[in-house]
This record gives structure tokens, sequence and C-alpha cells, in this order.
């Protein structure tokens, strides 16, 4: 009986968690399970890898691990396109902001004037202190302004009383400066004056001041002007050219023809005898 009990393990060796070893050491429980259990989950967590790679299309050797890293790139790429596309966007917007005119903003209701009649008076003085103009186009300027139309034709004619609006002579000095400096007929005259709002009995009596025969020496001598730079084309696109310049100047189509006719008559006249006669049309001396 004493045998058994002596070599039977005892109690304290059994709560101690095992039986001692040869050597007297005691085996940890379940150590063996542990690292069978953290080999499995190594196997298991290479075969992931592996998968994660084969799904992921870019070839062998890409872990889960690579995969998850690169997806976070890829994602904080587009974030940062996303972010620059943002900023171009609120740039542009800045810009057409800035570059909006102060007056555009459709949703401000204008604020009524204070003195329409006193606005109305500013308005025209401004104007006037730069160059003259006609009646017709401070109008426009103080509609624009929303002065109330009752309030305009008063200003505007307390302003022609004393003379400081004057259609017929802004007419007639329009005629003088634009023939004079630009050579225009007096069919683009008349259709200048009418466009600011001249009336057409003012209009005629203004152009009526050019004579045709003063008419005719200025297309002469804008003809004069522009002749030599038209020599190697042929005669007839030399004829299209010179008369569509004065047709733009207001001339009549067969006023133009026969003055470029005589031109180039006169010129292949020159040009035969060798004689550098001056021409008889003086060169236009003013700016075309």
């Amino acid at each position: 009986m004493a045998a058994i009990e002596a070599a039977a393990p005892s109690g304290a060796d059994t709560v101690a968690g095992g039986t001692r070893g040869a050597g007297g050491r005691r085996g940890a429980p379940g150590a063996g399970n542990r690292r069978a259990r953290s080999a499995r989950r190594g196997s298991e967590e290479h075969e992931a890898g592996e998968r994660d790679a084969i799904d992921d299309g870019s070839g062998a050797g890409v872990t889960g691990t690579d995969r998850h890293a690169r997806g976070r790139g890829t994602g904080s790429g587009r974030a940062k396109r996303d972010r620059r596309a943002g900023t171009r966007g609120r740039a542009r917007r800045d810009t057409e902001d800035s570059e909006r005119p102060a007056d555009e903003d459709v949703d401000a209701a204008p604020e009524p004037l204070a003195d329409p009649e006193a606005t109305a008076r500013a308005i025209c003085l401004r104007l006037l202190t730069g160059r003259a103009r006609t009646r017709a186009q401070l109008a426009d300027a103080l509609r624009r302004r929303e002065v109330p139309d009752e309030v305009a034709e008063y200003v505007l004619g307390r302003f022609t009383d004393v003379g400081l609006i004057d259609d017929t002579a802004f007419a007639d000095a329009w005629v003088s400066t634009r023939h004079t400096g630009k050579g225009l007929a007096r069919r683009a005259l008349a259709q200048e004056l009418r466009r600011r709002g001249v009336d057409a009995v003012v209009v005629d009596e203004a152009v009526a001041q050019l004579e045709p025969e003063q008419e005719l020496e200025t297309a002469r001598a804008l003809v004069a002007r522009r002749l030599p730079g038209t020599r190697g084309l042929d005669r007839d696109k030399r004829i299209r050219r010179l008369a569509g310049m004065l047709a733009r100047k207001g001339y009549g189509e067969g006023l133009a023809v026969r003055v470029v006719r005589e031109a180039l008559d006169h010129e292949a006249e020159a040009d035969e005898s060798d004689d550098p006669a001056e021409t008889p049309w003086r060169a236009w001396d003013g700016p075309a």
C-alpha cells in the first residue's frame, strides 16, 4: 500500500499544472497546442496573401499588406487630385467675380435717387466736359441711371436753353471734322449723325454743306494716296480694291469707279512717257 502511494503523483504536483519531467522540470499545459495554433495562423496568413496577390491582378509576390498599402496610396492620390481641382475651381470663380463689373449685380435693386434733378445735372455736366454730345445721347445716359423721364426732360430742356446742348452745332462740327480728318462722304456722315440721335432735318442741313465738287476732290485725293500701294496687281483687282475703299467711306459706286479709272489711266500715261509729271490730284494729307 505504501508502495502504491509513493508511486502516485502528489496533489501538489498536479495543482502545479502538470507532471514533472525527468529532470524535475514541469511541462506547461497546452504549450504544444499554442505552438500549433500559431503555426496554423501563419500558414493561413501566407495563403491569404497569395490569394490577394492573385485577385489584385498585379502578379505574384504582392501580399495583402502590400495591396492594402497600395490602396491607401491610390486613395491619397485621388484625394490630392480632388483638392487641386477644387482649388482651381475656386480660383476661377474668384477671378470671374473680380472681373465682373460692379454694376452687374442683377439681384441688387437700384437705390432711389435722393435728388433726381441734381443727379441729372451732374451726369450731363460730366458727359459734356469731355466732348460735345447730342440731346439723344444725354437722354440715354439719364435713362440708364433711371432718372425719371419728366426730370430728364426738364434738365435737358434747361441745358438746351442755355446752349449747353446744341444738336445743330454738333452736326456741323461733326461733318467738318470727319470729312477733313477721315475723308468721309455725305452718306457716311449722315449715317453717323443719325446713329447719335440727331434729327433728320438737322442731318440733311449739315451734310448739305459739302458741295459735290468738294466731295469729288476728296475722293481723288484718297485714291492718289492709296494708288502706289496697289502696284503689281492687275487692273481689275486695283479697281475693286480702290473703289471698295471709297465705298466704305460713303462714296457712291459710280463716282468711286470713275475716280479710280481716271487715276489708273493717268498713271499708265505717266509710265509710258517716263515723264515724272506731278499728278493733277493733290495727295491726301489727312488720316484715312
